[in-house]
């Protein structure tokens, strides 16, 4: 079967972009060394370490312990967000996720492999590991998105089974919902709606997976930027990888994992990274004070970083055995 070498077919869309990020990266250059970030790490030798957004201790935890065994990047962290999407008071991550405004939760999920390889699943019901299953379109289908009945219909083929999503806690708060019916998304709260992480294991491999139940009482068919490539995730084994969560559709319109990614590429930090695609959404107008966009990163070497617009931010690590929540950066300080 061929697979998918995303890599070289975005290799021209990165050449535009080293051009307009070259100016930047050559400042960054001289002055990454005389700066420090209380949510950047450095190590001194490339070692196994696991990234994830929000405080997911146990799952970046279950990824990290894997890491820790020699376990491939791919594989720790499929299972690392499985502990999430099997959490039902995860209101955002599979089973008992928020549910759309017509009372049906659908999933969103996608994977990178190491060698460039992405599958992806949209609007996916009764099916709580949707990362697993993206990772199934990726590896064993001619194609990288499935959506809806037939990534459904698919997964039951791969002995995935069928499950309700939505229970009688998230129907509960549905139902109250319904009452007003008032759409207005809350910073860290409804736009806390991701799992992503990273990981790199013990051979320096890299890999990546986005999760997620998309915004709360959205309409019915949306999708947001976590199962798309290069908005709510982007690998590239030979430079780094990023992850993003908040407002789905503010990522979307920047591409915003692979631009970090880039920028990696041309010589930032991920910590820097980070922060300037964060500026290339709040610079488009005052908008972005309603809403929470994040991003963590972390390149081959093995340093890490994350940035927000709004305080409240946090990121999982996990690294020699400790686990740690770090506090992340942010713009809006106003």
């Amino acid at each position: 079967m061929n697979r998918r070498k995303f890599i070289q077919n975005t290799a021209l869309t990165g050449a535009g972009i080293a051009t307009g990020v070259s100016a930047i990266s050559c400042k960054e250059a001289n002055t990454t060394s005389t700066k420090a970030s209380n949510t950047a790490t450095t190590l001194s030798k490339p070692n196994y370490i696991s990234i994830s957004t929000w405080d997911t201790e146990s799952a970046n935890t279950a990824s990290g312990e894997l890491l820790a065994k020699g376990k491939p990047a791919l594989d720790a962290i499929i299972d690392g967000v499985a502990v999430e999407e099997a959490n039902e008071e995860n209101t955002t991550v599979g089973i008992g996720a928020t549910p759309d405004r017509e009372g049906n939760v659908t999933l969103d999920a996608c994977v990178m492999s190491p060698d460039g390889d992405y599958g992806a699943v949209v609007a996916v019901e009764n099916i709580v590991h949707v990362a697993a299953l993206a990772r199934k379109v990726m590896e064993d289908t001619p194609h990288v998105i499935m959506a809806s009945k037939g990534a459904e219909e698919f997964a039951y083929t791969q002995g995935f089974k069928k499950q309700k999503l939505l229970t009688p806690a998230s129907e509960k708060a549905w139902k109250e919902w319904l009452k007003t019916s008032n759409y207005q998304p809350a910073i860290n709260v409804e736009n806390h709606d991701t799992i992503g992480m990273l990981a790199m294991d013990t051979s320096g491999e890299i890999a990546g997976v986005c999760t997620t139940s998309g915004l709360g009482y959205k309409m019915k068919g949306r999708v947001g930027d976590s199962p798309i490539i290069g908005s709510g995730l982007f690998v590239d084994n030979e430079v780094g990888a990023a992850v993003a969560t908040g407002m789905g559709e503010e990522v979307l319109k920047t591409v915003g994992s692979f631009l970090v990614v880039e920028l990696m590429r041309n010589g930032m930090s991920p910590q820097k990274a980070c922060e300037e695609a964060i500026h290339r959404i709040v610079k488009k107008g005052d908008r972005y004070k309603d809403f929470q966009v994040a991003y963590i990163a972390m390149n081959k070497n093995g340093e890490t970083g994350s940035y927000a617009i709004h305080d409240g931010f946090t990121m999982m690590k996990y690294q020699d055995g400790k686990s740690e929540n770090i506090k992340s950066d942010y713009f809006n300080k106003s």
